[in-house]
C-alpha cells in the first residue's frame, strides 16, 4: 500500500474551468518546491500537454473507456511512485459519462482511485440556488467524496458571502475559494479545445498567469490538507523484461514536431518498455528520414496548421514515400494519416503530402466524427492479428473526399465513423493509418506487436 496524498478536480459542466485550476494548483504547489504528478481523465492530449509543462513531467491519461481498472490503478501508482502529491484533471461534468449512468465519469474514476474531489461550481446569476446544486451533487453518490467547493464566476462581498454560507447550512463542504470572472483568459481555445502547448506564444506566462489566481483566490493549504486525507492506494507489481543493451535494440523514429504532436506518453514507454529505442523526427525540417530507423509512428496533431510547410519539404516526404515502398512498418494516426495521404484541402488552398496512400482529405468547418470508438481487427491488419478488440478515441475535422478509391482496412467499426463509417485503418505494405487513436495501457497488445515488426524489418535489412 502507499500513501500517495491526491485529488481529483472537477466540476458541475464544462468550461467552469478545469484545466486553468488544474495548471493553476499544479504550478502554485511546484512554485513551493513540491512534485506533483499529473493525470488527465479522458482521452484528450491538449489539456494534458499543458498540464505536463506546469508539472514539469508527464501527464498520463486515466480512462474508464479505454482502459480497465486494473491497468488505470496500476498506470496511477506507478506514476505518481515517489512525488508529493498527484492532481487528476476531471472531464465535463463530475458525474458526466457516455450514458444516463454516468459510465466511465470523474465520479467513477475518484471511486476506483479513493480519490477526494475538489469540485468547481459556477456562481453566474445566482445565489443560494448554488448550495443546493451542491448539496445535490454530494447526495447523488454518497460514495463520491466531494471534499470541498471552488467557486467560480462570482462577485465579492454579499453575492459571495451568501453562497458561502449557504454551502455551509446546507452540504458542510469547506469552500476553498472564490474567484471572479476572468476577463481575459490565457489559453486561447480553437476548433478542438485549448490552443496546444506548442503553438502559444507565452507558455510560461500563461502557466504562471494560472498559478497566481490559485495562490490569490484559493486556499491552497486546505486543499493540500484535502488532498492529503486520500487513503492508501494498493500498490500493484509492474512486470518489467530484461531488455538487450541499447545499440542491440531497435530503433522507432517517432515525428514529433508542431505538426504532429499528438502522444499518449504510456504509448511511447510502451514501446521502449518492449525493447525499442524512439528517435524523434521533425518531418518540417528534416531533410530526409533517418537510415536507422526499422519503424516509423506519425501521431496526431494539427498538420492543417502546418501545411504549407510540410508540403514544402518535399525531400523528406519523398523518403517517408521510399521508405514505405521498401517495407517500412509505419503506423500513423489521424493527424498521421493525412500525412500519408496525396493532398490535404483546407481553406480551399490544396497542399500535397507524402502520397503513400491514395487518399485525398478535405479539412470542414465542422467535426466529421468526435467520440470513442470500438474497433475489432480484420485479416488485413498489419500489427495485430484478426479479432483483437479496440477501444479507441477519434476528434477530426477532416474527411476522406475519394472514398471510391479506399485500399483495403484493418479495422471494422462497432462504434464511431472511422474512415467511411464502416472501417478504419488503411492497410499498404506494412503502412497501418487510422483516425482512432489507441491508447498502450487499452490495447496492451499494440507495443510489442509494433516492437516486433521493427525487429522483422530490421531482420530483413541486415539480410539484404
Amino acid at each position: 500500500m502507499q500513501a500517495i496524498p491526491r485529488l481529483a478536480i472537477s466540476a458541475t459542466r464544462g468550461g467552469l474551468g478545469k484545466t486553468t485550476f488544474s495548471i493553476g494548483i499544479t504550478a502554485a504547489w511546484r512554485n513551493k518546491g513540491r512534485q506533483i504528478a499529473v493525470f488527465k481523465k479522458g482521452p484528450d492530449f491538449i489539456d494534458a500537454g499543458w498540464l505536463g509543462v506546469a508539472a514539469g513531467r508527464s501527464c498520463y491519461n486515466l480512462d474508464l473507456f479505454m482502459m480497465d481498472q486494473d491497468r488505470i490503478r496500476k498506470s496511477f501508482v506507478e506514476h505518481a511512485a515517489g512525488v508529493d502529491a498527484a492532481i487528476i484533471e476531471g472531464n465535463r461534468g463530475l458525474y458526466d459519462g457516455v450514458d444516463e449512468s454516468g459510465s466511465y465519469s470523474t465520479a467513477r474514476l475518484s471511486k476506483l482511485l479513493k480519490t477526494p474531489v475538489a469540485l468547481i461550481v459556477d456562481g453566474t446569476k445566482a445565489s443560494a440556488t448554488v448550495a443546493a446544486v451542491v448539496l445535490g451533487l454530494q447526495q447523488y453518490d454518497a460514495d463520491v467524496a466531494i471534499g470541498g467547493i471552488i467557486l467560480n464566476n462570482v462577485s465579492s462581498g454579499r453575492h459571495e458571502n451568501v453562497i458561502r454560507k449557504a454551502i455551509a447550512g446546507s452540504s458542510g463542504l469547506p469552500v476553498f475559494g472564490a474567484v471572479p470572472k476572468q476577463r481575459h483568459g490565457e489559453f486561447p481555445e480553437r476548433h478542438m479545445g485549448l490552443t496546444p502547448f506548442h503553438e502559444h506564444p507565452e507558455v510560461e506566462q500563461a502557466i504562471q498567469a494560472s498559478a497566481a489566481i490559485a495562490e490569490q483566490y484559493l486556499d491552497l493549504d486546505a486543499i493540500w490538507e484535502m488532498a492529503c486525507t486520500a487513503p492508501e492506494i494498493e500498490s500493484l507489481r509492474n512486470e518489467q523484461s530484461e531488455l538487450p543493451p541499447e545499440g542491440k535494440r531497435v530503433v522507432i523514429g517517432v515525428v514529433r514536431d508542431k505538426a504532429f504532436q499528438f502522444y499518449y506518453p504510456d504509448n511511447l514507454e510502451e514501446l521502449e518498455r518492449h525493447g525499442a529505442v524512439l528517435k524523434e523526427i521533425n518531418a518540417l525540417k528534416d531533410g530526409l528520414l533517418p537510415d536507422d530507423i526499422d519503424a516509423l509512428y506519425i501521431g496526431g496533431g494539427f498538420p492543417e496548421t502546418q501545411a504549407a510547410e510540410l508540403a514544402a519539404n518535399g525531400g523528406f516526404c519523398a523518403s517517408v514515400r521510399n521508405a514505405a515502398e521498401n517495407g517500412l512498418p509505419i503506423y500513423a494516426e489521424c493527424g498521421g494519416l493525412i500525412y500519408l495521404g496525396r493532398s490535404l484541402t483546407a481553406e480551399g488552398k490544396r497542399y500535397a503530402m507524402a502520397a503513400v496512400l491514395p487518399l485525398d482529405f478535405i479539412l470542414e468547418k465542422r467535426p466529421q466524427a468526435h467520440g470513442y470508438t470500438v474497433l475489432e481487427t480484420g485479416r488485413n491488419s498489419p500489427f495485430l492479428g484478426s479479432g483483437v478488440g479496440i477501444r479507441g478515441h477519434e476528434f477530426h475535422y477532416s474527411r476522406v473526399s475519394n472514398l471510391d478509391a479506399l485500399p483495403p482496412m484493418a479495422y471494422h467499426v462497432a462504434r464511431g465513423s472511422g474512415i467511411d463509417g464502416k472501417n478504419d485503418g488503411i492497410v499498404y505494405k506494412n503502412v497501418l493509418a487510422s483516425y482512432t487513436h489507441l491508447h498502450a495501457v487499452g490495447t496492451p497488445e499494440w507495443a510489442p506487436a509494433m516492437v516486433k515488426r521493427a525487429e522483422e524489418h530490421h531482420a530483413r535489412k541486415h539480410r539484404a
